[in-house]
């Protein structure tokens, strides 16, 4: 009986630390994909900042066919849609009430970026994995709040894309194309 009751406390004692050892990976792991949808979002915005701030003024007014957007319309859309897909992961209200793809100005359009981006940046200060697991409704369906975000990454880069295209048509190398420290 002792020696049962000695094996028994040696095997819980070195339990422990294996015990602790998997509560701590699973603490590091535990947020790791919000951070890694902030990093991603990230990289859309860097790129749709720098492509609104290299621009001249004339480009914000230029469209390949009269059935597209224009360059200021597209940045617009983008401002836009940041309040639209934050607010639907946050559940915070969306600040942005402004129609942005109405201005036609760069410091309007850039003005309109920055508050799109910042109001996502509250959003994901106050996002955690397990919230971002949470089911919200997004334009009638119920998804997790992270894969909103996501799609809000993707949504920013298709239409980076076409700003890509715009770029090129005049002759203008891209963000995401120029060598580092450009």
């Amino acid at each position: 009986m002792k020696k049962s009751l000695i094996a028994g406390a040696m095997a819980l004692l070195l339990a422990v630390p294996f015990t602790a050892m998997t509560r701590a990976t699973d603490a590091v792991q535990a947020d790791s994909v919000i951070p890694s949808l902030k990093g991603l979002h990230d990289i859309t915005k860097t790129n749709i900042m720098r492509s609104a701030e290299m621009l001249d003024e004339s480009l914000y007014s230029f469209q390949p066919t009269d059935q597209v957007r224009t360059m200021g319309q597209l940045f617009g859309h983008i401002a836009n849609a940041q309040g639209a897909f934050c607010s639907a992961a946050s559940g915070m209200s969306n600040p942005l009430s402004e129609n942005f793809e109405q201005r036609t100005t760069k410091a309007g359009l850039i003005e309109a970026l920055n508050m799109g981006f910042e109001f996502c940046e509250r959003a994901y200060a106050s996002m955690t994995d397990a919230k971002g697991a949470g089911m919200v409704s997004f334009f009638g369906s119920e998804m997790a709040a992270a894969a909103v975000l996501a799609f809000n990454s993707a949504h920013n880069y298709e239409h980076y894309g076409n700003l890509v295209t715009y770029m090129r048509i005049n002759g203008i190398v891209p963000p995401s194309s120029m060598p580092s420290g450009q």
